[in-house]
């Protein structure tokens, strides 16, 4: 399924404020919720707004290292959820899909890792059924929250 980053958000919770990025489903009026730290979710955020601030964020530098190495992102997929043993949500799983000199390869990758680079890249974002059947929400709950840029620096 295709996707795109349609927001990346803080959500109140018991802990705390945690970010979430949303990913928006072509075809779809619920979205895909994945929350993640506050570094990835700027990064995200940083990506999305192509904005260069010198020198280069780890996110920057691993993308101009593939680069250097003729290597370019194809897509990002992200291909599951590892449930957690205390039934409390679960880690997303996904894969980095390179053009390489040498063909195509797939590399493990976390999910808010993949996003940023796929922000930066412009590369398509996949989400298969399983996931998104699974951690489907209603996209109205995320409206209303505080996005990212305007909460980094108040934390």
């Amino acid at each position: 399924m295709q996707a795109s980053i349609d927001a990346v958000r803080v959500a109140g919770t018991p802990e705390g404020p945690v970010p979430v990025v949303v990913l928006a489903v072509e075809g779809e009026s619920d979205v895909v919720p994945i929350f993640i730290g506050f570094s990835e979710a700027t990064s995200i955020a940083r990506g999305l707004e192509a904005e260069d601030i010198g020198r280069p964020l780890t996110h920057d530098l691993l993308l101009d290292v593939m680069e250097e190495l003729g290597s370019r992102i194809d897509r990002i997929v992200v291909t599951g959820i590892e449930e957690r043993d205390d039934g409390q949500g679960g880690t997303y799983i996904a894969d980095i899909h390179l053009q390489t000199p040498r063909g195509e390869t797939i590399i493990d990758a976390r999910p808010s890792d993949s996003l940023a680079l796929a922000a930066r890249t412009n590369a398509a974002i996949e989400i298969t059924e399983d996931v998104f059947e699974d951690s489907r929400d209603d996209s109205e709950k995320f409206d209303e929250l505080e996005d990212i840029r305007n909460v980094s620096g108040e934390l």
